[in-house]
């Protein structure tokens, strides 16, 4: 195992602490206002970031209401409904399944997806301009950074939902704050059959 120097581990502490908190903070705050631009909840907005990324003819897959609804933690009724309202806004269509006509599979709107793209595209320049002036050797660290934190973020975010805990299935709103603690360990039972817990993160290529 290397071994860390002082100075390095005061840097690494102050990346994994201050550093990273202050921009998950400012990232989360942008993706509220892209959301209110689009006039989308932020929970929609994200499932629908999510179906842009792993579904449609780009991506190389399909995906479902139940696969989203897998992969966000949200319960499938409340997808139900993230489905519902991006559908009447215009940013995804739904398809019988060729293979199951049971099943809708979910595709992004091209049309739409480009205003999503316009308005991400100031903030897009911005970034591309700061990485313009590192070097190979520097743009490579972050590429790796960034790939691997993801692939962390996904694996502790499923790791948490398969704790068996108090908490029911998200669904979508924040009305399940003010719930309180003996409903929720009334709701426990439920919540542990009504929700898909995952052993394993999700595969972000999946």
């Amino acid at each position: 195992m290397k071994t860390v120097n002082k100075r390095d581990q005061e840097l690494i502490e102050e990346i994994v602490g201050r550093l990273a908190g202050r921009h998950s903070t400012a990232v989360v705050l942008f993706h509220q206002a892209v959301a209110e631009r689009l006039g989308l909840g932020p929970t929609d907005h994200k499932c629908l970031d999510l179906l842009r990324e792993r579904g449609g003819i780009a991506a190389g897959e399909t995906i479902t209401a139940s696969k989203l609804a897998a992969i966000t933690g949200l319960t499938t009724g409340a997808m139900t409904g993230v489905v519902a309202r991006l559908e009447r806004a215009g940013f995804l269509r739904r398809e019988p399944d060729p293979q199951d006509q049971r099943r809708q599979l979910l595709y992004p709107d091209m049309e739409r997806a480009r205003e999503i793209h316009n308005v991400f595209a100031p903030i897009r320049k911005d970034v591309a301009t700061l990485l313009e002036g590192l070097d190979k050797h520097e743009l490579t660290t972050i590429a790796k950074f960034l790939a691997q934190s993801t692939e962390f973020a996904y694996r502790h975010a499923a790791l948490l939902r398969a704790q068996d805990t108090l908490a029911p299935a998200y669904n979508g709103s924040s009305n399940t704050d003010k719930e309180s603690l003996s409903d929720r360990s009334k709701s426990k039972k439920q919540t542990r059959n009504g929700r898909r817990f995952l052993s394993k993160r999700p595969d972000p290529h999946a």
